[in-house]
């Protein structure tokens, strides 16, 4: 499948999702729930704040780390947001705002143009776009 979300809008939709998760337990009233419920949003977004201000996107003032570093981390966030309500015996309010946001998360990281998790077709492979070396042993042992 070919990434279509361009990288300025991935930049700028990670500080909505940030800014969100920092606010998400008082905007959605998790503050009494447990002491996780409280915290997890409240770290992750203050990471992906600061990873957003030093990615190499359009959206970003300081340019200094990778793009595609940047969507790796925010897979490995997406995935552990998605996986601590388990982990921490959240209430179902907290639960599905854990699963959605770090849904998201990996769905934007997943589907940007210069995503690692998307492998684009190489035109200067003679085997018709195919990506893998596999295919060069047939011609390299004839």
């Amino acid at each position: 499948m070919k990434p279509f979300i361009s990288t300025a809008f991935y930049g700028f939709f990670k500080y909505i999702l940030s800014l969100t998760l920092i606010a998400s337990p008082w905007l959605f009233n998790l503050v009494d729930i447990s002491s996780a419920a409280l915290l997890i949003p409240i770290y992750f977004g203050w990471l992906l704040l600061i990873m957003n201000i030093f990615a190499d996107t359009p959206a970003s003032p300081i340019r200094q780390f990778p793009i595609k570093m940047n969507m790796v981390a925010d897979v490995i966030f997406g995935f552990f947001l998605m996986v601590s309500p388990y982990l921490y015996t959240f209430s179902p309010k907290a639960h599905w705002l854990e699963l959605i946001l770090g849904g998201l998360l990996i769905f934007l990281a997943n589907f940007t143009k210069g995503s690692p998790f998307l492998t684009e077709a190489n035109d200067a492979l003679p085997e018709g776009q195919l990506t893998s070396t596999d295919s060069l042993e047939g011609r390299l042992n004839n």
